[in-house]
Parts: structure tokens; sequence; C-alpha cells
């Protein structure tokens, strides 16, 4: 008989059972909903709680407050007035047109911008013929009518970007930007033919007038005086020819 080995005999291992693993199962948590912000209805000034002030500290901060705002509307009213001075200053007293010191102004600014950029530009020099006999005939409140009408036209059929001035008596200029020879001349014959056949309706009469013009285009190295001169030049020429055509003496 076969006899096995003596000695203590040794337990047979344990065996775990192994489950099938599983991905765990994550709940998802709660959303946190942030409570609602308590609204409070308390007043503020200047950012600080009313309730966090004392009556003296509150009372100082509505008198600083109420400085600060009378202040502001002086600021405004000084402004109001500077610009107001400012507009006078560059307007004629009669017509609502630049004076002689702001066209000047504006055609030198001008010229350096035509001369800058290569673009042309022209001044044209309007003058009312017969200016004397409108206002002997019909009274100097009509010569001043006849001013407002004829600004009237003009202001009419320029851009926003032409300047319109009165550098004295019936005298007018216009500073036309992006205009070459062309269309100066164009523009012109087109300002005075509807001058010519619009007449100015006065107290149950219709007065006809007549403007002459003469026009120049800037040129590199011009100055405002030599631009306004030549204009000044050109429209006298025009003017002695309606006369000497009209049989007028000068």
């Amino acid at each position: 008989m076969k006899v096995g080995p003596t000695g203590p005999r040794m337990s047979p291992p344990s065996v775990r059972r192994v489950e099938e693993s599983r991905p765990a199962k994550v709940e998802a948590a709660p959303a946190q909903t942030s409570a609602p912000r308590e609204i409070s209805d308390s007043m503020t000034i200047m950012g600080i709680p009313e309730v966090e002030l004392t009556p003296r500290v509150r009372q100082a901060l509505m008198t600083l407050m109420e400085e600060v705002q009378n202040l502001r509307r002086d600021l405004q009213r000084t402004s109001d007035r500077l610009a107001e001075v400012e507009r006078l200053a560059d307007q004629d007293t009669l017509t609502p047109t630049a004076n002689r010191r702001a066209f000047v102004r504006e055609l030198s600014r001008a010229m350096s911008q035509a001369e800058r950029y290569g673009t042309p530009a022209s001044v044209v020099y309007f003058d009312i013929d017969s200016f004397k006999d409108i206002n002997d005939t019909h009274g100097h409140a009509a010569g001043d009518a006849v001013l407002m009408h004829v600004v009237d036209i003009v202001m009419r059929h320029i851009r926003d970007t032409d300047v319109v001035g009165r550098l004295g008596g019936d005298e007018f200029d216009v500073i036309l930007s992006h205009a070459d020879d062309a269309t100066t001349m164009e523009k012109a014959e087109a300002l005075v033919s509807d001058i010519r056949t619009t007449p100015l309706s006065w107290q149950d009469q219709e007065i006809y007038i007549e403007v002459s013009y003469g026009a120049s285009q800037f040129e590199p190295g011009d100055n405002p005086d030599r631009a306004l001169a030549a204009a000044d030049q050109a429209m006298y020429a025009q003017k002695r020819n309606n006369r000497q055509n009209s049989g007028e003496a000068e």
C-alpha cells in the first residue's frame, strides 16, 4: 500500500468570486442654484447706502452733490455762450454767411488742403449789378432784402463742403471745393441764371437782380489775397462787358 507523505496538510487556497467590473454609477450632484440676491430698496448716495450714513454726513453729501450739479450747469451755460460768441464773431452782421475774417481763414484752409492733396478748388466772386439803384429806388430795406434773397439762392445750390462769405456791401464769395475750372464756371453760370430768373417780391413789386461774377482756381503757392484779387478782377471785367453791352456808362 502506497503511503503518502507525512506532515501537516495544507488547505487549498481560497477562491474569491470576482464579479464582472461595471462602471460605477455616478449620480449627478444637484445643481447649485445661487440664491436670488436680496434687492434692497434703500437709497444710496454716492454709492453709500443711506442706512449707513449719519444725518450730518448725509446732509454734507447732498450739499456737495447739489454744488456739483450747479457747477455743471454753469459750465454748460458758459460753453454755450462761448459757442455763440464764436459764431457771431465769424458771421456777417446781416446775412447767414461768413464775414471777411472767417472767410479768409476758410479760404486759407481750403487752399492748403487743395495743395496738400492735389485736388482742384476755386473761389467765385459775385457782385450785384446796380445795387445802388435798387437802394435809391426801393429803399435800403429793399436792398437788404435783395442781399438776403441772393444769399438764399446761393446757399440752396452749394454743398456742405462749400463756404459762402460776404466781403462787403453787395459782394459775395464762394469757395468751391473739388471744383476745376469747368465745374466752377458751370456752377457760377447756374447760380447767376437762377438769381436772374428768380425776382424778389417786394411790396407788390418784383425786383429783378443782375449779378456779375469772376472765378479763380487755386494755384500751388497761392495765398488768399492773390486768389481773391484774381477773382475780383475777373468779376469786374465781366461787369464792364455787361455795362458796355447795355450802353450803361461806368
